[in-house]
């Protein structure tokens, strides 16, 4: 029950603070706007680590080291794709394979076993993939291919995240997550930095990085958001508000991280971690009230077609 009501709880939380990770990495780039988010993430975890308290050992150090590169990974990923968008349809596709990942691991390496249920279920979300992918009809909101990879290679690096922190010990307390934001913030502050070097000798050497498909950026009101691999120089009042969001982004993400780092110690890994899949319905709901996002019927069902299989493997 423990497990259940803070993964959920977390999920929702973390959706929300997705969503603004995506808006923040319309305006600044995804890497600057994920090692803001990171940073703010761990100073107000530093603020309450004397409050919470928790044990530093070799074993909790090495695991919340791993757990930071892997966040540095999906977290950036995500925020990227999200500014792609759509965000109702990529941050669903993310969240089923950030599932699939813990139930795999806890299967071959754990030695879990589930019933024939989790079987069912597993079939199910990747049918709920293809059918959120799939846009039959015109105007809907259509992923790109980018877009795409991006979110599964997100989604690969969250179920690796889980992985990884349910390795540590629950006398550690939060001292994982604070390894986790400290990690990931001096990863993308530095890869920021490169970045940044890179794109200003292009620019004297007369060379643009490469330019932005038009199927990019759904929503034609926001600025178009930086590539991975390039820096962009946005207006002054974008870079201020990406990175007021960014910093927003933070304080929800540590949050939800906190109450998903709960969930996993109370139980099952495998239930923690789909259960925390669920963080698309804050997203979607934000996504759809704020930038009017139309989602085609097929891609509803495929919609619900993935809660209900996070559901059957939480039951499994």
């Amino acid at each position: 029950m423990v497990t259940a009501v803070f993964s959920l709880l977390g999920a929702f939380v973390f959706g929300a603070a997705d969503f603004l990770g995506g808006l923040a990495a319309k305006r600044v780039s995804s890497v600057l706007a994920t090692a803001v988010a990171a940073l703010t993430g761990f100073v107000l975890l530093a603020a309450a680590a004397p409050f919470l308290g928790g044990d530093w050992t070799g074993h909790d150090v090495f695991w919340g080291v791993v757990s930071g590169v892997t966040g540095a990974v999906a977290i950036s990923l995500l925020y990227a794709s999200l500014a792609i968008g759509p965000m109702s349809i990529l941050s669903p596709l993310t969240a089923v394979v950030s599932a699939v990942v813990p139930m795999v691991w806890g299967l071959v390496i754990g030695g879990e076993r589930f019933a024939a249920l989790g079987y069912w279920a597993l079939g199910l979300a990747l049918v709920a993939v293809v059918l959120v992918g799939f846009v039959p009809e015109r105007g809907a909101v259509r992923p790109s291919l980018r877009g795409i990879l991006m979110a599964i290679g997100s989604g690969i690096a969250i179920g690796a995240f889980f992985v990884t922190i349910d390795q540590t010990s629950e006398q550690s307390g939060v001292v994982p997550l604070l390894l986790n934001r400290a990690v990931t913030a001096t990863i993308m502050f530095a890869a920021f930095g490169v970045l940044a070097v890179v794109t200003a000798r292009r620019r004297r050497g007369g060379t643009a990085g490469p330019a932005a498909s038009p199927d990019d950026v759904v929503d034609q009101r926001m600025p178009r958001p930086a590539a991975v691999g390039t820096v962009v120089a946005p207006t002054r009042s974008a870079t201020a508000a990406g990175v007021r969001l960014a910093v927003l982004c933070g304080a929800v993400d540590v949050t939800a991280n906190g109450l998903l780092l709960i969930g996993i110690r109370a139980g099952d890994l495998s239930v923690a971690a789909v259960l925390g899949a669920m963080y698309p319905a804050g997203t979607i709901l934000l996504a759809a009230i704020v930038l009017k996002e139309r989602i085609a019927p097929v891609q509803w069902i495929g919609l619900v077609l993935a809660l209900v299989a996070a559901g059957m493997l939480a039951l499994a």
